[in-house]
This record gives C-alpha cells, sequence and structure tokens, in this order.
C-alpha cells in the first residue's frame, strides 16, 4: 500500500507541532506565515458550505503544503463539519499523499511527503476517519496495481493478488485458468489471449451479506494487463501507457475490498477478464470470428477493439447468475477520450434510473461520468457479412457502437457500462489526483452501492 500519510486525532495540538488553522470564508486561499496560538503556521480558507471537491482539495492542499516545506508532522485545527465532510476532507489528504515509488532507488527533494497530519478535537468523528481510511486504500489498491509495470503483472499476477484480496476482505473467489476458461466457453477472452505467451484468467468474486438478500448486482472490469494492439498493432506512442488497459479490473477488485467493511447490505459478484493481447503467429487475425460462451459470434476486423470481445463473455457471465443489475467498468475507446476528454467518463446503458443512479455516484465520488446515447440506428454499424456481429463500426461514434456490441449480451437484465478510458489516468498532479494511475471508478461503485443499501 502507498498511502504515505496517515492521519490521527487528539483533543490538543502538541508544543512543537506546526499549526494549520482552516476557517470559514469565501476563497480557499493560503496565507503563510500566520501566527496560531504563537507559532508561526499556515492559514487556510473554506466556503461555508463546501462541495465535496472543495473539502477534497483542501485536504489535498494541507499535505503538499507540509510537503512542500518538508514538515514530517502537522497540527490542523478545523471549523465544525459534519462527518461526510469529514470523511471527504480526509480522503483528499490521504490521497494527496499516495506515492507509487516501489522502482525509485533514490530521493529527490520532490519525493517528500508529509506522514502525519493530527486533527483537534475530531475524536467524536472517528467513524469519519474509518471509513475515509478505507475507502482510500480501495482508491490506492487500485492505483497500484495499474502502475505496477505490465511484466510484474501479468493475468496470473493479478489473480494471486485477488485471491489474497479476497482472503482480507471475507470474499469468495473462484479462478478460472486457460483449460478452464476453454470448458466454460469463454472464446472472446481465449480468442484475445491467443496472441500472448500468458495465459488468460478469469475471476469471479462474490459478496455475500451477513443476512440473506434477494437483490444481487454485477461488476464486470475488463482486465487486459498490457494492449499492444495484437496483429493491429499500435503506435510505439500508443502502446506507452497500455498497462493501464486493466484499470476496469482493478477498480472492481478494489470496490468490492471494501464492501464488508461498509456493511452493503445485498450481493455483489465481480467478473474479472484478464489477458494480455499480444502479436505473435498464434494471435487472432483480422476477420477470424469468436465464438462467445453465450453462443453469439463475432467477426474481429480490428484485433486493437479487444476489450469489448472479453467483456462479452464477463456480462454472459454476470447475465447467467442472475444478476438484476449489471454494470461494466472499462477504458474501452479512444473515441469516448476525443468525446469527453480526459476527466469524464461515459456512461451509456439500457436502464434510465440506473444511469441515473451512477451519474449521481460519480458525482458524489467527484467521478463525473456523462450519459452517451445509443440509438438503434446505429446498430447497422457493427452489422457483419459472415458473423453476428463484428467488433468495429465507422470511425465517428466508436464508444456507442463499442456499447451497442455489450448491450446485445444483457438482453434481460438492467445493464450500464462506464467507458473510464480518458479518467483513468492523469498526465500530471491534480490536487488528491497524483500522476499515473486515479483509480477512477472505485468511489463511485463504492457510492453507487451504498446508495442501493438505502
Amino acid at each position: 500500500m502507498t498511502l504515505k500519510t496517515s492521519v490521527s486525532t487528539a483533543p490538543e495540538m502538541g508544543v512543537d507541532a506546526t499549526r494549520v488553522r482552516v476557517t470559514q470564508g469565501e476563497h480557499s486561499t493560503r496565507v503563510q506565515a500566520t501566527l496560531i496560538d504563537g507559532v508561526v503556521g499556515y492559514e487556510f480558507g473554506i466556503a461555508p458550505e463546501p462541495t465535496t471537491e472543495q473539502l477534497r482539495s483542501l485536504g489535498a492542499a494541507v499535505v503538499d503544503e507540509a510537503s512542500r516545506a518538508h514538515l514530517s508532522e502537522v497540527a490542523v485545527s478545523l471549523p465544525e463539519l459534519d462527518e461526510e465532510q469529514l470523511e471527504e476532507f480526509v480522503i483528499g489528504l490521504l490521497l494527496a499523499g499516495y506515492r507509487f515509488d516501489t522502482y525509485r532507488t533514490n530521493e529527490d527533494a520532490d519525493s517528500f511527503v508529509c506522514t502525519q497530519v493530527v486533527l483537534r478535537d475530531q475524536q467524536t468523528k472517528s467513524a469519519a476517519l474509518g471509513r475515509a481510511q478505507i475507502l482510500a486504500e480501495a482508491v490506492a489498491l487500485a492505483r497500484d496495481l495499474i502502475n505496477e509495470p505490465p511484466s510484474r503483472l501479468t493475468p496470473t499476477d493479478f489473480a494471486r493478488i485477488a485471491s489474497d484480496v479476497a482472503a482480507r476482505s471475507g470474499l469468495e473467489i473462484r479462478i478460472w485458468d486457460e483449460n478452464d476458461c476453454a470448458h466454460e466457453r469463454l472464446g472472446g477472452l481465449l480468442g484475445v489471449a491467443r496472441g500472448s505467451v500468458e495465459p488468460p484468467r478469469a475471476i469471479k468474486l462474490t459478496y455475500r451479506p451477513q443476512h440473506s438478500t434477494t437483490k444481487k448486482v454485477g461488476l464486470v472490469g475488463k482486465g487486459i494487463t498490457f494492449d499492444s494492439g495484437g496483429l493491429s498493432l499500435k503506435s510505439g506512442e500508443g502502446m506507452m501507457t497500455m498497462k493501464t488497459d486493466m484499470g476496469g479490473a482493478a477498480a472492481v477488485l478494489a470496490a468490492m475490498s471494501t464492501l464488508r467493511a461498509l456493511n452493503v447490505s445485498h450481493e455483489v459478484n465481480g467478473y474479472l477478464m484478464m489477458t494480455e493481447n499480444m502479436p505473435s503467429g498464434s494471435a487472432q487475425k483480422p476477420g477470424d470470428v469468436l465464438i462467445t460462451r453465450s453462443g453469439r459470434t463475432i467477426e474481429v476486423l480490428n484485433t486493437d477493439a479487444e476489450g469489448r470481445l472479453v467483456l462479452a463473455d464477463g456480462l454472459t457471465l454476470a447475465l447467467e447468475d442472475g444478476n438484476e443489475e449489471i454494470v461494466d467498468i472499462a477504458t474501452l475507446t479512444g473515441a469516448c477520450v476525443v468525446a469527453l476528454g480526459d476527466e469524464v467518463a461515459g456512461v451509456m446503458g439500457n436502464d434510465d434510473d440506473l444511469i441515473s443512479a451512477l451519474h449521481a455516484a460519480g458525482s458524489q465520488a467527484v467521478e463525473p461520468n456523462w450519459q452517451l446515447p445509443l440509438p438503434k440506428s446505429y446498430e447497422k454499424l457493427i452489422a457483419s457479412e459472415v458473423a453476428d456481429m463484428k467488433n468495429i463500426g465507422k470511425r465517428g461514434g466508436g464508444a456507442i457502437t463499442a456499447a451497442l456490441l455489450l448491450q446485445r449480451f444483457v438482453p434481460d437484465a438492467r445493464w450500464a457500462h462506464l467507458d473510464i478510458a480518458g479518467p483513468s489516468r492523469a498526465e500530471g498532479d491534480r490536487g488528491w489526483i497524483r500522476a499515473g494511475a486515479t483509480g477512477f471508478g472505485v468511489l463511485t461503485f463504492i457510492r453507487w452501492l451504498q446508495q442501493t443499501n438505502s
């Protein structure tokens, strides 16, 4: 775990502690060299009715300022915040202290992180601090997995880590190796995996609440641990960040790791479809036809449109298990990045209530998503000459045609699709978001599942 900053509470500020005071005002500006209880410290402002984003940003600003000043410990005096507000402040604070430094061999001035923040007079809100720690650790888990070099996080490695997480988190787990995948007719996953020497893995996670429930929710994650594009090879530049192509699977695993601790009241099943997409003499070829688990056939005209192939099998597994609501999450299309940029996910689906709930959860999580349409008239764009469908449409509307293909595999369930190709990675630091993997989707799923709790 790479959260470098920890949080505790105390009734008084330590005599030698650097002081930070947060006051309510119109602006969230920082004033240096302010006397606080006779000690030079820092003062921050926060709006009288702060938004979640402002609270997170404030927590991040405290850690960033302390880190720039090479302060290993600061003591913070806060205005009156309710438990939900304090939780968001601490989430921002903890995630600003995230660093993925496993492979760094030396320290420089920019790598210093404030390691201890003491909150004054917040002892009665320990539950909020506990929840913030659970959520921040989940996001950090997803970031760690996505940031890991691809040769050190193969599908087999991911399955081993998922098994460890499941054991710690009170989850059931089942792992299919390549022989099991063949026996289970996971033709989409196996087709993509053909080009790699690394065998695929399909992983099912199950959370069962302590009390019986009639509701079942399925989460399906795309888990391409490295995407070269296959024989439809990406450019060198296009491959540089393709270790992040398993961000959907990482988000599902990380979100599910919190469900027992947060006492979610209904069953949740996760389906992680793990493989590499590589070129070789055995790789699938443009023009091949894959037979998916559902029996539906897909003509592969571009091997770099592989995510929808593995998700097709994952969605079928989720449907067969009787999940009434199914949400898949994937770094699926560059077209979605063109449409919405690199901070907003696309959301599509067949159920307006489910889409609205995910939109609300994303807003609460500060992981914004925006609905794109699924016009029936676009279905002709994925019509194949030789199979039930083809895996690409025209250049325009690529995010939509990808989702229309996925929709065919969930005919009897409320379904939504999150395309996180843009916000799964940040090119630079943005407050509590650090350069590299963002862990986008983890908090959206948690907030959505907490909503359905109530």
